[in-house]
């Protein structure tokens, strides 16, 4: 069973969690437990994951989506506690940055453009677009899991990439959809095309918009996950 908890977003999915700008998700299998993103405030993070009763000592790894400050602001605070994981970045990161985690930690991996496997079961898909964002893709025996940070390169190419990489279809496309600025157009255009592709569960959040959540909530109906702290969503 993969298992997933939200536990940083400008969105709450449960009662009385604060929400700043920012996005991370605690990732657990039967094979490997993972955070992807941090977040923009560490403070939070760690008392969001405290609250909903989350063991950060048990992550293995940190995945880091690209440099934005919403997504590796909380690092600082991760390491601080749990010093003990290995990280893989996206190489638009700065090499100052990574040559510090890199003592902070058990090492750094640095993500170039070509996909590849980096951890059991999971995948990155490779750095994409002008600002460097990689996502990650779950292989799961009811199709691919995709978490993205802010989906950057559009949500639609990294969907592309996945399925291309590994050959099955999406089960759950997850995180940032990035859509905040685009009309109803593009966005409807943006949604015909991960339906062609075959795209069975979504969960758009963080920084998708208003206006593309609830397109994506009438168009997938449900098949539609609502996000926000404190969403866990099992498969």
């Amino acid at each position: 069973m993969t298992k997933l908890t939200i536990v940083f977003d400008n969105y709450a999915y449960l009662e009385g969690f604060p929400t700043l700008w920012g996005f991370s998700c605690f990732v657990e299998t039967d094979e490997t437990t993972f955070l992807f993103d941090t977040g923009s405030n560490g403070r939070m993070l760690l008392q969001n994951m405290e609250r909903l009763g989350i063991d950060l000592q048990r992550a293995e790894a940190l995945v880091l989506s690209h440099p934005h400050w919403d997504h590796i602001g909380g690092v600082d605070s991760v390491l601080e506690v749990h010093p003990q994981m290995r990280l893989f970045v996206p190489s638009s990161l700065s090499k100052h940055l990574v040559q510090d985690l890199n003592s902070l930690s058990l090492g750094v991996t640095v993500i170039d453009k070509e996909p590849r496997k980096i951890l059991p079961s999971v995948w990155s898909t490779g750095v994409m677009g002008e600002i460097g964002e990689q996502a990650v893709v779950i292989d799961t025996d009811k199709g691919l899991v995709v978490i993205t940070g802010c989906a950057h390169p559009g949500i639609e190419n990294i969907a592309v990439r996945a399925v291309e990489m590994l050959g099955k279809s999406i089960w759950l496309l997850m995180g940032g959809f990035h859509l905040m600025y685009s009309d109803r157009m593009h966005i409807a255009s943006v949604i015909e095309t991960l339906q062609r592709l075959g795209v069975q569960n979504v969960c758009p959040t963080h920084c998708s918009g208003d206006l593309a959540i609830e397109m994506f909530k009438e168009r997938f109906g449900e098949r539609y996950i609502q996000g926000g702290i404190g969403r866990v969503i099992e498969v």
